[in-house]
């Protein structure tokens, strides 16, 4: 069985949450990405800074970090599992979407797309209850 952790920033703007979509996932997904052996080049090891990384990389912005939120392991395949961490973050700067970002948009937390990660409804529900 393999590993991966990754993490990512939530960032929601007057009860829209800003996804993503890629050209390897063909769903919306919070911003965000694996932890890469790279990472252990910050000295505070975080995944704060990789939630930081992958943002910028993905859609241009940067992020100021409010709270952890619901975490979660996810089954990708018979062999990968993925632990998810997630970020309440405010935006920081406009979105300019990276190359590997095909598609963003801003979506109604209260009517999110049929299409959209595993991960995104149980995060936006712990999100809802936590306010």
């Amino acid at each position: 069985m393999n590993y991966r952790v990754a993490s990512g920033p939530v960032i929601i703007e007057n009860e829209k949450v800003l996804l993503d979509k890629n050209s390897v996932d063909p769903f919306w997904k919070f911003p965000g990405g694996k932890w890469e052996l790279s990472d252990l080049n910050d000295e505070k090891h975080s995944l704060e800074t990789v939630a930081r990384r992958k943002v910028k990389e993905e859609l241009g912005i940067g992020i100021d970090i409010i709270r952890p939120l619901k975490p979660m392991i996810i089954k990708k395949d018979e062999h990968t599992i993925v632990v998810l961490i997630h970020w309440l973050s405010n935006r920081i700067g406009e979105v300019v979407p990276g190359d590997d970002t095909t598609e963003w948009a801003w979506h109604d937390i209260h009517n999110l797309p049929s299409d959209c990660a595993p991960n995104i409804a149980p995060v936006i529900k712990d999100y809802l209850n936590s306010i």
